[in-house]
């Protein structure tokens, strides 16, 4: 029998702080008030601690199977634990491309083994099998992803007929890639023409993939999900338009359109590629300071609903290509709530809006059973911050695989001290435990 007692925390939860112990037993939090005193096989003094909820992060790229030179699922999972992620949601842009249910099914395999934190796999949506995408059982996976635009992979639906059939006959949350191929297309051959292919630079990213093909495709997907009545959820929102498709009019339980920010489209503007190069070249595009400031309001004002990573890692040298050749995408998941507590700390949100944001609206986005609160019956996903222990990011801190960060150099006020995954320690101190491992979620649907 697995048992914690946290003593002295500083809880945040459901839009409120309060001081309160915790007891944990068998995974789940048995007991939530003052004064706890109950024998434990670990006791965790929070004193002068926040304790949160586990952050869930509905939208990383962890590159197994297939692209394990860049990251797996062991050494990810690892890095999101110590940033105070619990939980994920990855992405079918593996290879081979997760498009059948064996195929997914092996992505499970591979997260039972090797996961520390809890985990679940979307189902990739092609043009050409739709037929499998509806075996998806709705209570064991996230939801169904359709890359609207080219992204990493070769998995772009740009069939309209196609598009109506996931989205008509799909009964479980679609997640959308969206940018418009066209519009791209158009952009990068008048660049080219312009510059040639050696003259491209990376601040021309999102002059390329510009805002408008953000808007077409975005504006697309919701007009698709309202037409056939669909679950929809938009990723990284990356434009102040598209901001405004989306409504704050009613609870998130109630939506059937939701919208996803990036933590990397809440930090970074274009003024960064003067400094950072392709190592902030995301698809899509890190784009205006105005951008920035409109996304970072349509969060404090739930027009959008949740905040994640996109986490996608390539190696160094990848990196260092020329800008054409360079893939898009970073890793994020190790630093993606301490960058949060950094705005916490320079009065641009609330810890209460950035639990809400990062573990309450994941859950309630996704249904997911029993996460995302710290509530009793609850499995315990945890996370313990101390807001003033100043850190630095260096490549001697980060746990990637890929070995760097958009972030290294930056010194972040708050650090992740101790985090528990559905009832297990699995990060104390810096120290991993590598007996422990996640659970996968399960979606309370239908």
């Amino acid at each position: 029998m697995s048992t914690i007692l946290i003593k002295n925390a500083t809880v945040v939860n459901e839009g409120k702080q309060f001081n309160a112990d915790i007891f944990i037993k068998n995974g789940f939090i048995e007991k939530i008030g003052p004064g706890i005193n109950i024998a434990a096989n670990i006791e965790i003094n929070a004193e002068g601690k926040h304790l949160l909820p586990g952050c869930i992060d509905d939208q990383v790229h962890f590159r197994e199977p297939g692209l394990t030179h860049k990251a797996n699922i062991a050494s990810e999972s690892a890095a999101a634990v110590a940033g105070g992620i619990t939980s994920y949601m990855e992405m079918p842009n593996t290879v081979p491309n997760t498009l059948t249910q064996q195929l997914l099914e092996e992505k499970y395999q591979i997260g039972a083994r090797n996961s520390f934190a809890n985990y679940s796999f979307f189902m990739g949506a092609g043009n050409d099998n739709l037929e499998e995408v509806l075996k998806t059982d709705t209570k064991k996976v996230c939801g169904v992803k359709v890359f609207m635009g080219s992204s990493t992979g070769n998995m772009l639906v740009d069939n309209e007929k196609t598009l109506e059939g996931i989205f008509s006959k799909v009964p479980m949350l679609i997640a959308t890639h969206c940018e418009d191929e066209a519009t791209i297309r158009h952009n990068l051959e008048v660049f080219k023409e312009k510059y040639g292919e050696d003259g491209l630079k990376p601040e021309m990213h999102p002059i390329i993939r510009s805002a408008e093909a953000c808007y077409l495709s975005s504006s697309k997907a919701v007009e698709l999900a309202k037409k056939f009545d669909t679950r929809l959820h938009i990723l990284h929102i990356s434009t102040g338009i598209e901001t405004k498709l989306f409504d704050n009019s009613v609870s998130l339980k109630d939506k059937k359109i939701t919208a996803e920010a990036c933590v990397h489209h809440l930090w970074f503007s274009d003024a960064d590629y003067a400094t950072k190069g392709n190592f902030i070249k995301w698809n899509p595009a890190v784009k205006t300071a105005t951008d920035r400031s409109q996304i970072f309001d349509a969060v404090l004002n739930d027009h959008i609903d949740v905040i994640a990573t996109d986490h996608a890692p390539h190696t160094i040298e990848e990196k260092e290509l020329p800008y054409s050749k360079a893939p898009s995408g970073g890793p994020l998941v190790q630093h993606a709530l301490t960058a949060m507590l950094e705005f916490y700390h320079q009065g641009k949100i609330s810890l209460e809006k950035i639990v809400e944001k990062m573990a309450h609206n994941v859950a309630v986005c996704f249904q997911i059973e029993k996460r995302g609160f710290i509530r009793e019956g609850y499995w315990a996903d945890l996370v313990l911050v101390d807001l003033n222990s100043d850190w630095t990011v260096s490549k001697e801190n980060i746990l990637y695989k890929c070995g760097w960060s958009p972030f290294e150099g930056q010194e972040f006020k708050s650090k992740v001290t101790h985090t528990i995954v559905s009832g297990n320690l699995v990060y104390n101190e810096g120290v991993l435990d590598h007996h422990q491992k996640g659970q996968r979620l399960l979606f309370d649907r239908n």
